[in-house]
């Protein structure tokens, strides 16, 4: 089976910011500053490793802080780390700010063929699917109108749908099976699995823990940036579950 995603001992670091001192307080308490100044490093991430092979699906829980986000983030490539190795060998479908790069000036059905090949399909491509698009959006009597004037819901259930629409290799879905009314939820859910069964490779990082049950086949839990536990669903939402 093919590895698509290796992480290896990957460390993230951010810099505290903090207030500058006035110069009078700099200078009384310059040892104090200088000592600050040389731990005044966040660690994000520390020392997370795994491997994702063809059609698994990942789930990522843990509390808000966690280093969820930050790991996604370096998986998708947009920051780097500051020590460790990244390797992905299949094109990314990001499922994280659904509708980024939606204009809103342009209609729905602009934005579908806007976005989809921004994805990576053709305009032809594109407009092959955009009937089963607008279909699975359930927003067709508003598709020729300017995504401005979209409700939120809307326009999120747009940006899912062309997502998912575009022949995704890797996805990467952080917290996005609230979009929309339940039955639109469910319908989401039921589209990722397929995805997944048909070979897609998944990380899904959510707080909704009986949805990482049913769609991951194995969950890390990350905890102050390490990782805490990693293994089958149910083991691992259990002991996050105890923890909390």
């Amino acid at each position: 089976m093919n590895r698509v995603v290796e992480i290896k001992d990957v460390w993230k670091k951010y810099p505290m910011k903090k207030d500058r001192p006035g110069f009078k307080e700099f200078i009384v308490n310059l040892p104090r500053f200088a000592k600050r100044n040389a731990n005044s490093n966040f660690w994000a991430l520390k020392g997370v490793s795994f491997e994702l092979y063809q059609g698994d699906c990942l789930g990522i829980i843990g509390e808000n802080g966690a280093g969820k986000s930050t790991l996604l983030s370096l998986t998708l490539g947009t920051i780097y780390p500051s020590k460790g190795t990244i390797k992905v060998s299949e094109n990314i479908t990001p499922l994280l700010e659904l509708g980024s790069g939606f204009h809103p000036d342009l209609t729905g059905r602009e934005n579908i063929i806007l976005n989809g090949v921004l994805l990576g399909l053709t305009q032809d491509e594109v407009l092959e699917r955009i009937e089963d698009i607008v279909m699975f959006s359930d927003i067709r009597e508003f598709i020729n109108m300017p995504v401005r004037t979209y409700s939120s819901g809307m326009y999120l259930r747009l940006a899912f749908s062309v997502a998912i629409h575009t022949d995704p290799k890797v996805l990467l879905i952080d917290e996005i099976l609230s979009v929309g009314d339940e039955a639109f939820q469910r319908k989401s859910k039921d589209a990722l699995l397929r995805l997944i069964k048909g070979g897609v490779t998944a990380i899904f990082v959510s707080h909704n823990l009986t949805a990482v049950k049913e769609i991951c086949n194995r969950v890390i839990w990350l905890h102050e940036g390490e990782k805490k536990a990693e293994g089958g669903p149910a083991k691992v939402v259990e002991a996050y579950q105890s923890h909390i």
